[in-house]
């Protein structure tokens, strides 16, 4: 199945496609049964539960591969893979498209930040030339072997230069061939509506929960015209919450049960990890 075409026409509707981030396999697949539409692998995700370290660069290729192989192996949906900033020069970008395209990525986002990169919603962010991203873009384009195959073209600039260079490199970037632009980090209202009406191709807005971009409505994005809402840590910042109530129930009380309401039962565990398609697979092959 062509899960980069099922994708790209998603984003095209431009109905503010709302896609959870997973730092893994396992938080893929509960994606995947809350009935969401796509997944996105997300950098600073797999940085934070992967490595326990921040979203400053600490992520290889290789860590990104061998995910992205795990996750659709696991789920049958499109997948985005967030790449930094490439892992170095458009060389480097076009190599890193073939490797995550092999591995089973549908989009692969690329941004325009020096390396090694930071959180989109840290402070003292610095970028790339528009020129050198250009480069990268087309590089990106060029290494795809599936023409649906989307590259997602990011840019840090608001926070460095200010929102007209931030959609001036925008422009640039589309017209370099990105099929859809994702404009990091508005700081306000203003900001996100002069975004959302700049350009032709599909838009990404990113709402990191306690970041720095405001929380609209669902509406209110739709709307505007924003091809895609993504949430892309909010998985794994639920998944913090929920360890830190049972671990804290188990330290004060001594033991923890399912009737609690604080753990997944048994069965949900084994359910999502396929343990049923295991036991009737040893019947099969007996």
């Amino acid at each position: 199945m062509n899960y980069a075409a099922i994708l790209k026409e998603k984003l095209n509707q431009k109905r503010a496609l709302i896609v959870p981030g997973a730092a893994n396999a396992l938080a893929a697949r509960v994606i995947e049964s809350m009935g969401f539409e796509a997944i996105y692998l997300s950098g600073a995700g797999l940085t934070n539960t992967f490595y326990g370290l921040p979203d400053l660069g600490f992520i290889n290729l290789n860590d990104l591969a061998s995910h992205t192989s795990a996750i659709k192996d696991a789920v049958a949906l499109p997948l985005i893979v967030d790449a930094d900033t490439g892992f170095g020069n458009a060389i480097n970008v076009r190599q890193t498209i073939k490797v995550l395209e092999r591995a089973g990525a549908d989009g692969v986002q690329l941004e325009d930040q020096d390396s090694p990169k930071r959180c989109g919603h840290f402070n003292d962010k610095s970028v790339i030339t528009a020129n050198e991203m250009v480069g990268k873009i087309k590089a990106a384009v060029d290494a795809r072997a599936n023409p649906d195959f989307l590259v997602i073209a990011r840019t840090d600039a608001n926070a460095v230069h200010g929102i007209k260079e931030a959609l001036e490199r925008a422009q640039l970037y589309q017209d370099a061939g990105a099929d859809v632009i994702f404009v990091e980090a508005p700081k306000n209202l203003a900001e996100i509506k002069e975004i959302a009406s700049s350009l032709r191709v599909p838009q990404i807005i990113n709402i990191v929960i306690g970041g720095k971009t405001p929380t609209l409505s669902h509406d209110q994005l739709k709307e505007m015209g924003f091809a895609m809402v993504l949430y892309a840590n909010a998985a794994l910042q639920g998944a913090i919450t929920g360890m830190q109530n049972a671990l804290s129930s188990l330290k004060e009380s001594g033991q923890l049960e399912e009737s609690s309401g604080l753990v997944a039962s048994f069965e949900l565990r084994q359910a999502l990890v396929q343990k049923p398609l295991m036991d009737s697979l040893e019947l099969k092959y007996k």
